[in-house]
């Protein structure tokens, strides 16, 4: 169900209560005036002719001041129609001038005066009345006796009875005389509907008036009309603009009872409803029920559109007005806001859907108009001639003022402010600021605005940009030829120096430690603190190892297979390597795996990640995916080369200790150690593995006797 926004009957919000107004008889228009007065109604309408404003020479009626009072034009006792009454109050304007040659006439001057001052004024009045969609121009003639012909004092105030309006239209006013001696007076007022009147009865028009209710739902906008059913009403949506006609939007006959759907999108604040019974001579009544609603206003900036005309014109295309101003402004090449620029256009509100013009000499891509709305921000900006003069340029703008007694100030507007041009400040105007003289002395620069307060000039910073980077690019070229020089000098040393440099990238290359992730089997505690020995003195070389010793607690928390697949993964993407440690536990789990094709996992430990792995790195063997990814290595002590099964062949298979120079060179990958270091490094690791080995000596395995071991093994852990 929808949300009630706003209730309205066709009603303005700033209608007042009427409670009872007078009625008229009749349907003839009448005038009647201040006591003194006299004054007539030209019959029939004239046209609306203001002219322009010509000056008195003598004293004349203006009117100074416009009321408006409701009223009913009544042709029968319960057919009546809403009306509005115009008072206009006139003031004498102007004073009597003297006759040049007072002095010498003399008597016979101040007799010639006298008489016209003694005469009464007279004045034709024009009363324009304007309420969509009608508008009306009547003419009234009024006489001032000569006794109250006072130079700026009122006169008294002429009636006129009256025009018909709608119920709850906004009509306008304007008065002025014919010819004008004054700006014309005008007045606007909202005026109420049937619910505001306490006379509704008598007004036909209200007794089947349909109903209006607005409301909203989400994005959409609801016009309920209340009325009964198969009673035929007209509806139209029009944008009332205050400058220029109104203009028609959508109109419909319909038969009740409706509701007519907007989008939220289509509201602007000039948007306005009418209704009318489809009858001989209804009355419509109109309102605007989105001037103050800020979701109209939105939609109003953006169906706004500013257009650039040439050579020197702008255009603002809107709905409706705009409570806006328009201003130029300079935008720098290098971003930063639009500097606003004197001259400013007119402070006062842009003029919609008119051709306006620049008070400017030339164009400049770099020129922009700004519109500001009422509450100090920028809603539009478009710079001059984008499509014509291209893209914005690095140019200066100099701004000359121009005081008194010729004097004159030279300033460059950048983004920190206008800075004066033979300043000590560190800014690039300033630090070109000669140069910048120069070139507006030998009419280098484009001249944008001129006047008696100043003027506007573009001056071209592109020649400067090219000799900042011509010191630039010599400086570099200078610096190279001076080290070129040092190196034909220094031929040996640099020789020496670019040797040590290559070691030692490379030895950073080592540094950061090649990934090895080592698979076992855990055959018993010796072997296991055997393991660990390993692995510490590989974590010297450095390598990053990865071992399930050092991840009991992840281990329990994943599972083996889950722990094996994720290090895999990290190791092999990481372009490290997978050592296959046999033992003769090991070996007895691969041939099972490869006579009953899986490995009795569930015999094993819950950390026993060998046991686990075997479902992966077997058919990486036997798929050919192992070489460069896997090394195995065995201990000489502990197993013979002829126990590792064969399939384990196609990878390099290294017994320790007798070959680890070997291993460490398959560990750390070709070309990233020297000889020398790393037989130093395999001396370490042996030496490290020598305790551990002493109590893992034993009689050298078979494949039976693995196999046994390798189950009592499992057995016990």
């Amino acid at each position: 169900m929808p949300v009630p926004w706003f209730l309205l009957s066709l009603a303005l919000g700033r209608s007042p209560v009427v409670l009872s107004l007078e009625r008229l008889a009749g349907p003839q228009d009448a005038v009647r005036c201040s006591p003194g007065l006299s004054c007539h109604l030209w019959d029939g309408d004239v046209l609306c002719l203001p002219g322009s404003i010509v000056s008195a020479p003598e004293p004349v009626l203006v009117p100074t001041h416009l009321q408006t009072e409701l009223v009913l034009r009544c042709h029968q006792e319960t057919d009546c129609e809403l009306c509005v009454r115009v008072v206009i109050h006139l003031t004498v304007h102007g004073h009597w001038e003297k006759p040049e040659d007072e002095e010498q006439f003399g008597r016979a001057a101040d007799l010639e005066l006298e008489e016209p001052r003694n005469a009464s004024l007279q004045a034709q009045v024009v009363l324009s009345f304007q309420a969509y969609p009608t508008a009306r121009c009547v003419l009234l003639e009024v006489q001032v006796p000569a006794a109250l012909v006072q130079p700026g004092q009122s006169v008294g105030s002429v009636v006129f009875d009256c025009f018909e309006a709608a119920l709850g239209a906004e009509v306008r006013i304007w008065s002025y005389t014919q010819p004008r001696y004054k700006k014309e007076l005008n007045f606007t007022q909202q005026l109420p509907d049937c619910r505001g009147l306490e006379v509704r009865d008598s007004i036909q028009s209200c007794w089947a008036l349909p109903w209006l209710n607005v409301s909203a739902d989400g994005d959409d906008v609801h016009l309920v009309l209340e009325v009964s059913e198969e009673q035929h009403f007209g509806l139209s949506l029009y944008w009332n603009q205050v400058q220029g006609p109104t203009k028609p939007w959508w109109h419909r006959n319909l038969t009740g009872p409706q509701t007519i759907t907007l989008n939220h999108t289509d509201l602007v604040p000039c948007l306005c409803i009418q209704v009318w019974p489809l009858e001989l001579d209804s009355v419509r009544t109109s309102i605007c029920p989105f001037r103050k609603d800020p979701r109209a206003y939105r939609n109003l900036w953006r169906a706004t559109r500013l257009q650039l005309l040439h050579p020197l014109g702008w255009r603002l295309d809107a709905p409706c007005s705009l409570p806006a101003e328009a201003s130029l402004c300079w935008q720098a090449l290098g971003g930063g806001p639009c500097q606003s620029l004197v001259p400013p256009l007119p402070r006062e509100n842009v003029t919609v859907n008119k051709a306006l013009d620049f008070p400017l000499l030339k164009g400049h891509p770099n020129l922009c108009v700004q519109q500001v709305s009422s509450w100090e921000k920028v809603q539009l900006q478009e710079c001059l001639w984008s499509d014509s003069l291209g893209p914005l340029k690095d140019d200066m703008l100099l701004v000359e003022t121009r005081g008194p007694q010729a004097n004159r100030s030279l300033c460059a507007l950048e983004l920190s402010g206008c800075t004066p041009l033979l300043s000590r400040a560190s800014t690039r105007a300033a630090r070109l600021g000669e140069q910048l003289l120069q070139d507006l002395q030998s009419g280098q620069c484009l001249q944008l605005w001129d006047d008696d307060l100043g003027a506007l000039w573009a001056c071209p910073m592109d020649k400067y940009i090219h000799q900042r980077w011509a010191l630039v690019w010599l400086a570099c070229l200078l610096f190279a030829a001076v080290l070129f020089l040092l190196l034909l000098l220094k031929k040996d040393h640099v020789k020496v120096w670019l040797r040590l440099l290559k070691e030692d990238v490379r030895a950073g290359v080592a540094s950061r430690g090649r990934a090895a992730l080592l698979l076992y089997s855990a055959d018993n505690a010796d072997f296991e603190r055997l393991v660990g020995a390993l692995a510490s003195a590989l974590c010297q070389l450095p390598l990053r190892v990865a071992v399930d010793l050092w991840s009991r607690r992840e281990l329990s928390a994943q599972g083996a297979l889950a722990w094996f697949h994720a290090q895999r993964r990290q190791t092999l993407q990481e372009g490290g390597v997978v050592v296959l440690l046999f033992s003769p536990g090991a070996v007895a789990l691969c041939r099972e795996w490869l006579q009953d094709g899986a490995s009795a996992t569930g015999a094993h430990g819950p950390h026993d990640a060998f046991a686990a792995s075997l479902n992966c790195v077997l058919p990486d063997f036997m798929q050919g995916r192992a070489p460069g990814r896997y090394v195995g290595a065995y201990f000489d002590s502990l197993l013979r080369r002829d126990a590792v099964p064969s399939l384990f062949l196609a990878v390099p298979v290294l017994a320790l200790p007798s070959q680890l120079p070997d291993f460490l060179r398959a560990l750390q990958g070709p070309g990233l150690s020297h000889p020398g270091r790393l037989a130093d490094r395999a001396e370490q690791v042996s030496q490290a593995l020598q305790p551990a080995l002493g109590c893992c000596v034993g009689p050298l395995g078979t494949p039976e006797t693995g196999r046994e071991m390798g189950l009592e093994a499992g057995d016990g852990t």
